[in-house]
């Protein structure tokens, strides 16, 4: 193999193998979220502010797996 295709087979796997991980954590944290708002429906305020801070932290997991992809497919 080629260094430049060796370089974008890494970045695939890179942002393929980072956004595995917060993928599955939001299946889990949506899983959770609807399972005790359906077991206390009056607690549904704060279970869903929670929900949508950990959305938003595992989110940027994924963003920085892209942002790391990139690097590696144009900068190295």
């Amino acid at each position: 193999m080629e260094a430049e295709g060796i370089k974008l087979l890494a970045a695939g796997l890179a942002v393929g193998l980072g956004v595995l991980g917060p993928g599955i954590g939001l299946g889990i944290i949506g899983y959770a979220a609807l399972s005790g708002i359906a077991r206390n429906p009056d607690a549904r305020g704060p279970i869903f502010t929670s929900m949508i801070l950990v959305a938003g932290l595992a989110e940027a997991l994924g963003i920085y797996a892209l942002i790391v992809a990139i690097l590696l497919a144009l900068v190295v």
